[in-house]
């Protein structure tokens, strides 16, 4: 009998345990998202203090990227992976138990603070780990790991629409959650090889050990351009998670258990998106397939501002969800084309996207007192289309 080679058997397990955190990121990123109507009836806030509590996750992700690389290089990226997917599920569940015992808006935004600076550095930290993965594999697979990351929301967003349709409040289904959610952390870590394995930035390259070298990738004109890219399109994507379920409650007059189904649908479209965009990106390259991605983004989004019809909204929500499924991921695997200091690269880029998190929230929050929320979404647009003019500088350089 044949034994398997042992390398490509630690590969393939490495490949499963950053499948698992992406999924995991994905459903505890799902949990308070769609649920987020009725967070806000706990709360007994406005729709701008909406934007203030969002803004606190906001906050905490860009403070957790701006250490991110720092804290890859000195732990490693699954140790990194372990601590702070944890702090993140803490947080979850903290912010569903206090939203009930003890709502307050700025306790609320400090357990997002806490929640942004956990989940932005196991962001960064499962993007070099899955870099590395895909490096080694000689083959395209980011948008794989992200597409788990996608059935992890629409997994989140289905059980709260099933929660919220139940009548259970956010405060037990939150902390249920983060409970159950622990266990696989620790096995999606075990299975990249503990906390003694996985990728470090410092044993990379020599280059990359240092903190001026590791800031000086600001400098870059790509790396500025591809972190625009992928703005855009968290900007595309993240404009969903936050607005979506609410504005189809409050502008088109759904039930909060309904709001979450259109949630589910947005996310199902990336899911399907990230599957199937692999095979197209190795044959078409990334950026004819980027810039039809943002064309595709453009027209759901413009559509589902303008038209209300249940149907037309159905293809509409499919069409956004589709075109922002690739944006992000090919931004990541561009980012860390070079290994020499990939996480400060995928660090600085995905410091740059989450900047649409920062004022993503307050601006369209802001926007909605005075013209509803889907209409502030032209804002998001806008942005797209920003994007699509960089989308040339993610190709890939050449040997």
């Amino acid at each position: 009998m044949r034994t398997p080679n042992p390398l490509s058997m630690s590969l393939r397990r490495r490949r499963l345990g950053v499948y698992w955190i992406f999924a995991i990121n994905g459903l505890a990123f799902a949990t308070w998202m769609a649920r987020l109507p009725g967070l806000r009836d706990n709360l007994q806030v406005t729709t701008a203090e909406v934007g203030l509590f969002l803004l606190g996750g906001a906050v905490g992700a860009l403070s957790g990227l701006a250490l991110s690389s720092h804290i890859i290089a000195a732990l490693g990226s699954t140790r990194t992976i372990a601590l702070f997917a944890t702090l993140a599920l803490i947080a979850v569940g903290g912010v569903g138990a206090l939203s009930a015992l003890w709502p307050s808006l700025l306790i609320a935004m400090a357990a997002m603070f806490v929640f942004g600076v956990g989940t932005s550095i196991t962001d960064v930290a499962m993007n070099v780990e899955g870099a590395e993965v895909e490096r080694d594999l000689e083959r395209t697979i980011m948008p794989w790991f992200h597409a788990l990351f996608s059935l992890g929301t629409a997994l989140g967003g289905g059980l709260a629409a099933v929660a919220s349709s139940l009548g259970i409040g956010v405060e037990f289904h939150f902390v249920v959650i983060a409970l159950v959610l622990i266990g696989p952390v620790v096995y999606s870590v075990h299975l990249m090889g503990g906390t003694q394995g996985g990728s470090n930035a410092t044993s990379t390259a020599p280059g990359a050990s240092g903190v001026k070298s590791r800031l000086s990738v600001w400098a870059e004109g790509r790396t500025v351009l591809i972190g625009i890219v992928a703005l855009s399109m968290a900007f595309a994507e993240g404009s969903a998670n936050d607005w979506l379920a609410l504005a189809m409650v409050d502008d088109r007059g759904y039930t909060n258990a309904e709001g979450a189904l259109w949630f589910v649908l947005f996310t199902g479209s990336m899911t399907l998106g990230r599957f199937l965009g692999v095979p197209l990106i190795d044959r078409f390259g990334r950026v004819p397939i980027l810039v039809g991605s943002a064309l595709a983004a453009l027209i759901g989004l413009a559509t589902i501002i303008v038209v209300d019809n249940p149907v037309v909204g159905v293809f509409a929500v499919i069409a956004w969800g589709l075109g922002s499924a690739l944006g992000f991921p090919v931004a990541m695997s561009a980012a860390a084309d070079d290994p020499e200091r990939g996480a400060a690269r995928v660090s600085a880029v995905a410091t740059i996207a989450y900047g649409a998190f920062l004022v993503g929230p307050p601006l369209i929050g802001g926007l909605a007192e005075f013209t509803g929320i889907l209409t502030a979404l032209w804002v998001v647009a806008a942005v797209i289309a920003l994007g699509l003019l960089a989308t040339p500088a993610t190709r890939k350089p050449k040997a």
